[in-house]
């Protein structure tokens, strides 16, 4: 388990992530992480977007419901 220290930013606050944080979470400087509320009340902090997630998955139902509009379109 790693474990952060809330340091002060200007006049926020913030967590700085050693390398190997950063390696498990696949980020880099300047990627966005967001932090969401587990089924267990606590929290994590990750890369996936909830939201973008959800957009795909409207997509994707989309996708496979008009599949035959779709492919006439393609065409």
């Amino acid at each position: 388990m790693l474990s952060f220290k809330v340091t002060t930013v200007g006049a926020s606050s913030g967590v700085i992530l050693s390398k190997e944080a950063m390696a498990r979470l696949k980020v880099k400087k300047g990627d966005k992480l967001f932090l969401t509320e587990a089924p267990d009340g606590g929290y994590r902090l990750t890369p996936y977007d909830p939201e973008f997630a959800r957009q795909m998955s409207l997509a994707e139902d989309i996708m496979h419901e008009d599949r035959e509009i779709l492919r006439a379109l393609a065409k």
